[in-house]
């Protein structure tokens, strides 16, 4: 019954999911919403001109108004006007009703539009509070009035109040609150109005010391000119961290008096201070700061005055240049997804003593038969499995227990039986058992977990829970890369939800982008709602999410066009990676006129990549090894999965810059060593079990579980929300030129193979790709665009389907002629 009553609410969650993406539908509803609005606005409008007449005849009949056909009303919406007025301004809010008609409009607006309800949610909200609040106001000001101006609740409001704190309290409460309205929304300076009280000028503010810094807001002075304070100023900072203030100047000084007998007021008597000329064409947005400095020092005259030649400087404090770089600005009022988004699962832990003691036993009696003898065992309960460690007596040699493996497996009747001997930084021998009844480990347990919430981390990801029942997250930012295998139906697919799920959850959309491979295009489309808020694409790619091989290749040739930008940005900013580039550029120690930009992290999700390299080959392998050695310190990780975890597949260069790999059950002892360089993965139970390498560690986790009604509601609260204008884009990668004109092609645009494959296809007068591949030893695509060179050089003709192409030179003489004209 009860899977019965989730598939049930499963179908109707995924039809409401299907009528809630549907435009049609939510424009239809914005429609009724700004039609309902005017229809309350006429009946609200008319019920001010005639409530007087239509009250007795609605509060008499009530509803039952609407079955009187012979009863005529005032309201120029009829009867039903008449009630809806009635029902609103006396038994509702009075008045401040009509701030539900501004509601209507917006919400009808906002969705005929399409725009996010995030910030509509917030404005209604006020709108409410303020309704409320007008309502108690109104009734206390009015409450004498025969017009209901704050309606029932207005009335019922100020009765209780009053006889609650009195009529003075009530009065000096609403005072205080409209008051308090006032400070919240305009934030008034009181320090300022004082001043203009009592006629003071707080713009300008005059030492006794004439000389001492004087501070006056000024308009923008024209940068044209160097600064003369910038030779002065022992706080100039250097020439990097300034990089991008202007350097400015006073258009007129003052001449230097060269007569240092005079006083300070006779010299000022005969060189008044010249005002700095200020262009008319300049902006007034930026607050300048003129010190008045000496030049010379003071020299004191016999009359005790003293001589001072004043210069003035004057330095920019442009303060939109001065406050740190917020790379969120863009999508400021983005709204983390929620955990009630997330289900909640079964995930409290019942331990069964029972199996625990049993399995107990069974231990102890199996060693006992090869005599091993024990003397301190001890069990750890986890979601899947339970960890039995023991201490062997003295002179038991560890490897006889290891050997046991399969007879404790088969004493307890149990699959997955896993012998950890000796248990890293522990003096004891681990033997793993999985539990008859296992326990589901929910992504929303462990995403609120404090763990996961209080994580310092880059790329926080939350993976599952240990043996020990506790949470486990990683930062994919320090593996720095993860490789994933597994048979099907072992859990890869939930996996990689999981961890991308985890990313979603603690990144804005401007610190992180992804790009996603889903050569089966079926696991991964489900993320396209999000394209413009965290995917990276090419600027010609139709499909955010990547499903064809050719484009693949040109994705991760792309990605490493990326890489190499990044590490030139890194040189220039004197950075060695990406966070203390980014904090340098968010300090504004960097000049974005330069080049320099905020970096996103970007993970790479491959889902399949044994096809890949099935069809791609070293095409795709090449610039997967380049990214895995280089792209950690500009901020590129790689997760990549595969079913097969063949060395065919998982090459010695993929290992190598892989330390971080996640293991679920396989098929083999063989796979199992593939992928982690030891046995184990073979002897998992499936579901989710999985074994993580990081180093020389391995960790036994069971996998948070995500199911895809899920994913497919936080994807669409996150895509009904503001995005960028289109996805994040990655440089543009040409590969091969278009050789459609034969005339200009060139030797630097042919393939190294090209003339030993014209060769082979004029010597055997068959123009077939897959013969290029199997005599050349090609992959599929490299042989592909040599058989496009071949065509444009009119070698071959057309395609025709699945037929060899018409070879159009018949000897090698003709050949040698085209190829002598390529060369030259």
């Amino acid at each position: 019954m009860g899977k019965k009553r989730k598939r049930r609410r499963s179908s109707r969650g995924s039809s409401w999911l299907h009528w809630r993406k549907d435009d049609r539908v939510i424009k239809i509803a914005g429609l009724v919403a700004i039609l309902l609005a005017i229809y309350l606005s006429i009946a609200f409008i008319s019920y001010l001109y005639t409530w007087r007449i239509d009250q007795d005849k609605v509060l008499r009949f009530s509803w039952g108004i609407l079955l009187e056909s012979d009863l005529s009303v005032a309201n120029w919406l009829g009867r039903l006007g008449a009630v809806v007025s009635n029902l609103f301004f006396y038994w509702g809010f009075g008045l401040p009703s009509l701030f539900i008609i501004a509601i209507l409009f917006r919400l009808g607006f906002n969705w005929i539009r399409r725009r996010p309800l995030s910030e509509f949610y917030q404005w209604a909200q006020n709108i409410a509070l303020i309704t409320l609040f007008c309502s108690i106001f109104l009734e206390f000001v009015f409450a004498s009035s025969a017009f209901p101006w704050g309606g029932a609740f207005g009335e019922s409001s100020c009765t209780w109040l009053t006889n609650f704190i009195g009529t003075i309290g009530l009065g000096i409460l609403l005072t205080f609150s409209v008051i308090s309205f006032v400070v919240w929304t305009f934030n008034p300076d009181f320090e300022k109005f004082e001043y203009a009280l009592a006629g003071i000028k707080p713009d300008i503010q005059f030492p006794n010391n004439p000389f001492e810094k004087i501070n006056i807001s000024l308009p923008f002075i024209s940068s044209k000119t160097a600064s003369a304070s910038d030779e002065t100023d022992p706080k100039k900072e250097s020439p990097e961290d300034d990089e991008w203030q202007d350097d400015l100047s006073i258009y007129d000084k003052p001449e230097k008096s060269t007569d240092t007998s005079r006083s300070a007021g006779s010299e000022a008597s005969e060189h008044p201070p010249v005002e700095p000329q200020i262009p008319p064409s300049e902006s007034s947005d930026t607050e300048l700061e003129i010190n008045v400095q000496s030049e010379s020092k003071e020299s004191e005259q016999s009359d005790g005055s003293v001589s001072m030649d004043p210069v003035l400087h004057i330095k920019e404090e442009n303060r939109n240049h001065t406050e740190p770089y917020d790379p969120k600005a863009d999508l400021r009022n983005y709204k983390m997804p929620d955990l009630e988004l997330l289900r909640d699962y079964e995930t409290k832990l019942q331990i069964d003593r029972e199996e625990l003691e049993s399995n107990k036993d069974q231990i102890i009696n199996t060693l006992k038969h090869y005599n091993i003898e024990i003397t301190k065992i001890r069990a750890t309960v986890g979601p899947t499995v339970t960890l039995y460690e023991i201490v062997p007596a003295p002179g038991i040699r560890i490897s006889k227990i290891k050997n046991l493996e399969d007879d404790i497996a088969l004493s307890l009747a149990a699959l997955g039986i896993r012998i950890i001997a000796p248990i890293p930084g522990k003096g004891t021998i681990g033997i793993e058992v999985p539990n008859k009844k296992r326990q589901v480990v929910a992504l929303k347990d462990i995403i609120r977990s404090e763990k996961f919430q209080n994580a310092k981390m880059d790329l926080p990801i939350a993976l599952g829970k240990t043996i020990s029942n506790e949470p486990f997250v990683a930062d994919l930012a320090k593996m720095p890369h993860l490789l994933v295998a597994g048979a099907t139906g072992q859990g890869k697919s939930v996996g990689i939800n999981a961890i991308l799920m985890s990313i979603l959850y603690k990144k804005h959309p401007s610190q992180v982008k992804f790009v996603l491979v889903d050569p089966k295009k079926v696991e991964l489309p489900i993320y396209n709602e999000i394209s413009q808020h965290y995917l990276a694409s090419l600027p010609d790619q139709e499909e955010p999410i990547i499903t064809d091989t050719q484009q693949v290749v040109h994705t991760l040739n792309s990605l490493c066009i990326e890489m190499d930008e990044r590490y030139d940005l890194l040189k220039m900013a004197r950075a060695r990676n990406i966070k203390e580039y980014n904090e340098k550029f968010t300090k504004r120690k960097l000049n974005p006129n330069k080049g320099h930009r905020f970096l996103p992290f970007i993970v790479l999700v491959i889902d399949e990549f044994a096809d890949l390299i099935m069809t791609a080959g070293k095409e795709i392998e090449l610039p997967i090894g380049r990214l895995a050695q280089l792209a950690r310190a500009v901020g590129i990780h790689l997760i990549i999965a595969t079913q097969r975890p063949s060395v065919k597949i998982i090459t010695g260069l993929i290992k190598a810059n892989f330390p971080a790999r996640i293991a679920f059950r396989v098929t083999s002892n063989v796979d199992s060593r593939t992928i982690l360089d030891t046995k184990g993965a073979d002897q998992l139970i499936g579901k989710g079990d999985m074994l993580l390498a990081s180093g020389s560690d391995i960790v036994r986790l069971q996998c948070a579980f995500v199911d895809t009604p899920e994913v497919e509601e936080v994807i669409d609260h996150i895509g009904d929300q503001q995005g960028y204008p289109e996805p994040y884009q990655l440089p543009e990668y040409k590969g091969e030129e278009d050789l459609s004109d034969g005339q200009n092609i060139t030797a630097s645009d042919l393939d190294d193979n090209f003339e030993e494959a014209a060769r082979l296809v004029v010597q055997s007068q068959h123009g077939s790709t897959s013969m290029l591949q199997r005599r050349l030893q090609l992959g599929y695509n490299r042989a592909g665009r040599i058989m496009d060179q071949l065509e444009a050089l009119h070698i071959v003709g057309e395609s025709q389907g699945s037929k060899a192409r018409d070879v159009l030179v018949m000897n090698e003489m003709e050949l040698d002629h085209i190829l002598e004209r390529i060369n030259k």
